[in-house]
């Protein structure tokens, strides 16, 4: 009899020769079992679990676990270039691990982010042995999930990332000075630039890096259109397990995924979002303890997946989406991702929303509610505080925020009810501008009588040509599932910056790679809620739970 030892390090070879290493946990006791696959590029032995159980533990339940480094990255061999060769890899991985002693050829694949979109790039040319896939808190649209969101650049999170991964490079290429400096940097990124997000210290230590590319791309052109999963998957139908958070900066992606896959596979598709921000997963995030209900049970979970899938045994969640409600801190089941017919809600204001003035009402805007004016400052632009797009992530209060009078705020009477938010808010917004370009970010929050104001929805948009006229704007927020509680008040906080989650707008209308700041300048927009202009909320209010 073959004994297997429960780890092994082994290797392969692609169709070009390049070899890749990776972890192979066996299972204790004897038989033939499933596989369980990750592939990621941060090294092999952190396996994802910074929110994943090890996989010696997946290996306890019955699975043979493979943890590879992809291309270029822990001791595997050739050069790391952001997502190129991970349609071959994975599909070469895939049949390779379905090869493996003891495999009873059927393979499955977990991970999140990274980790998650090697699961769609393995899947596109439809390995035989791929059966399920489990991708968390992905990128399904490149561009518009990842690298911009309402056309701006996602400028903390992506600087932080690519030094990480620079850092990487550094220490495989053994340059201690190198990566000491990437390794700072990408603790605290250095934004000293808020309109033009270049950076010197990746230009000079990581040349290769991906990201003044994506600076040199801020449209949604044929660059992230060959990259993108999203009209590569078409052909592939797996049943697939979607997991995000409520304060994931990819949550976009997740749920974008989850809807074009629900739409048309033949295998069953679920989908959990929990109050979590990109990492770690838990009860509490930002300065909120969601509770017990929180904590993190997705290892459990995704062997119940995969036990259903690759073995054939036990069963399904009935409902295909489950939600966790913030507020109530309980999970709510839906059939599908909610899409009921949005409540308006009306910005209205005495001219004075700068100073507090503003309100919120379900009663049709005043034909003669005078305009709101936004100013921006360049020296002193609205800051970002946690969200989904900014370190740390999650909610906070936000009342000093509120207090600065270059933020709008739109405020409800207290509610009579509890009022419950599920799905995608968007805020139609009617302006114009001073200047030739300009942004808008709208937060959502819920207002208690103490006078704390914590966000739970926030979305951003820039807007490339300004008109002289008032226009119409519609900014689409995080999608949530929310209940604010009878006593409180829901708020709409309009701002022109949110520093330094986005690049700051210098107003000029050139694009952030060819922005300086010296050329930044003052703007000032002008907010319509009239009858005319009927700046509102699209709230997607799902009926009061008994």
């Amino acid at each position: 009899m073959t004994f297997f030892s429960p780890k092994q390090t082994l290797s392969m070879q692609t169709r070009d020769g390049v070899r890749l290493d990776a972890d192979v946990y066996y299972p204790k006791h004897q038989g033939k079992f499933p596989v369980l696959l990750m592939r990621q590029p941060y090294g092999r032995a952190i396996a994802s679990t910074v929110v994943y159980a090890h996989p010696s533990w997946y290996a306890d339940q019955g699975y043979i676990v493979v943890i590879q480094d992809v291309r270029g990255r822990g001791t595997s061999e050739g050069e790391f270039e952001l997502f190129v060769n991970e349609i071959e890899d994975g599909f070469d991985t895939v049949e390779w691990a379905a090869h493996l002693p003891r495999s009873t050829g059927q393979v499955g694949m977990y991970g999140f982010s990274y980790q998650g979109m090697t699961q769609l790039y393995a899947a596109i040319d439809r390995p035989p042995a791929l059966k399920a896939l489990a991708p968390a808190m992905v990128g399904y649209d490149l561009y518009h999930d990842w690298a911009y969101e309402g056309g701006a650049f996602c400028y903390q999170l992506n600087l932080g990332w690519a030094m990480q991964l620079a850092a990487e490079t550094a220490r495989r290429k053994a340059n201690q000075e190198a990566y000491q400096t990437l390794y700072a940097a990408a603790r605290n990124p250095p934004l000293h630039d808020p309109v033009c997000p270049l950076s010197g210290i990746l230009r000079q230590l990581a040349p290769e890096s991906h990201y003044h590319d994506w600076l040199s791309h801020p449209d949604p052109n044929d660059y992230y259109w060959q990259m993108s999963p999203h009209h590569q998957m078409q052909a592939v139908d797996l049943p697939m397990l979607h997991i995000g958070g409520w304060f994931d900066t990819y949550l976009r992606g997740t749920v974008r995924l989850y809807k074009a896959m629900a739409a048309r596979s033949q295998f069953p598709q679920h989908l959990m979002v929990a109050p979590w921000a990109h990492l770690p997963w838990g009860r509490k995030t930002g300065s909120i303890d969601y509770g017990a209900e929180a904590q993190n049970k997705i290892d459990r979970l995704q062997i119940q997946w995969f036990d259903y899938f690759l073995k054939g045994r036990g069963s399904l969640e009935e409902m295909p989406v489950s939600l966790f409600e913030m507020g109530t801190n309980q999970w709510c089941k839906f059939s599908q991702f909610p899409a009921t017919f949005p409540q308006i809600y009306a910005l209205s204001s005495t001219g004075l929303a700068a100073m507090g003035e503003g309100s919120l009402t379900t009663q049709p805007s005043s034909s003669s509610a005078p305009p709101d004016l936004l100013i921006h400052d360049s020296w002193r632009p609205v800051p970002s505080l946690g969200g989904h797009a900014a370190m740390p992530a999650g909610s906070f209060d936000r009342a000093a925020i509120d207090c600065r009078t270059d933020v709008l705020t739109y405020t409800s009477a207290p509610l009579e009810t509890d009022l419950h938010i599920a799905g995608e808010a968007i805020v139609q917004i009617y302006c114009t501008a001073d200047a030739p370009s300009f942004d808008l970010c709208a937060t959502l929050s819920e207002v208690k009588p103490n006078g704390s104001v914590f966000g739970f929805s926030q979305g951003y948009l820039r807007i490339p040509q300004s008109s002289a006229l008032p226009e119409s704007h519609l900014i689409s927020l995080q999608p949530t599932c929310m209940c604010i509680a009878a006593g409180n008040s829901l708020r709409l906080s309009l701002s022109a910056a949110c520093f330094p989650a986005y690049a700051m707008n210098p107003g000029t209308g050139t694009q952030p790679i060819d922005s300086q700041l010296i050329d930044a300048q003052v703007i000032t927009i002008t907010v319509y809620s009239d009858g005319d202009r009927p700046s509102h909320i699209l709230l997607p209010i799902e009926e009061i739970k008994s």
